[in-house]
């Protein structure tokens, strides 16, 4: 896995949901994003997909089920830009 990728998804995840008390290091690469791991929201996933797309050009499909998949932490995010990164 392309660990400079890896943190700029950490970071891309600090500066759009502004959890300015949160470091990439705060940031487990397995762990969720969503629920018990980051604990982030729906508006969260939004926001992010939003940064994604800016920062990369990788637009995260609209079916839950895909974004549920992609979104699920940050390594499964990774995953998803380099096989889709233009």
């Amino acid at each position: 896995m392309n660990e400079e990728l890896v943190l700029q998804v950490k970071e891309i995840i600090i500066e759009a949901l502004n959890l300015e008390e949160v470091t990439p290091e705060d940031i487990e690469t397995e762990a969720p994003l969503f629920g018990d791991g980051l604990g982030l929201d729906s508006i969260d996933a939004l926001e992010l997909g939003l940064a994604v797309k800016n920062k990369f050009g990788v637009a995260i499909k609209e079916d839950s089920e895909e974004v549920r998949k992609n979104f699920y932490s940050v390594a499964t995010l990774v995953k998803y830009i380099e096989e889709n990164r233009k």
